[in-house]
């Protein structure tokens, strides 16, 4: 399994028990939803690796307490503090509407309400306190701020993504 099939689930950031138990910060709204996992891959030396779940269990709602099957003392669970977890691409829930993953919506053509098309999504920016598109208008880059009052249709079928941007917006970029 490589690292582009698979999602970020959360970091390992801590010892639970002398038993091996592990703390993992989940990156999610709903922690819930990881509590049936059977596996995980754990990126070790820049590889997934798998490791099979024993029990997991939300601890204080936004942690994830889990044991795995090989881990099973204090130094083994050491070996993993810090590592982060991934799943496959194909374990995500579908989503529809206007919901998307960022992954999802790359190469989907934009389509602005007055300026028309816009160009290609090529990545977004979740590393600003506003995620943004990335777009590609004709070998410039524009950026549109990730909002759902932009958002009209997001349009699967098509590969379109259509926005109504403020007026001017896009312009700043042209």
């Amino acid at each position: 399994m490589q690292k582009k099939d698979c999602f970020f689930v959360g970091k390992i950031v801590k010892k639970f028990s002398f038993k091996g138990e592990l703390l993992v910060k989940l990156d999610t709204d709903e922690p819930e939803q990881f509590l049936e996992m059977e596996s995980v891959f754990v990126e070790v030396h820049k590889s997934l690796i798998p490791f099979f779940i024993s029990h997991s269990a939300l601890h204080k709602s936004e942690l994830l307490r889990v044991q795995f099957e090989e881990v099973d003392s204090e130094e083994a669970a050491d070996a993993l503090l810090g590592k982060e977890l991934y799943l496959p691409l194909t374990m995500l829930p579908k989503l529809t509407g206007n919901q998307f993953y960022y992954h999802e919506i790359i190469g989907f053509q934009v389509i602005d309400k007055q300026f028309g098309p816009v160009g290609v999504i090529t990545g977004v920016n979740d590393s600003t306190a506003q995620p943004l598109f990335e777009i590609d208008h004709e070998g410039k880059e524009v950026l549109i701020p990730v909002n759902d009052q932009f958002i009209e249709l997001v349009d699967r079928n098509t590969k379109t993504l259509h926005l109504d941007t403020p007026e001017g917006l896009i312009d700043l970029y042209l």
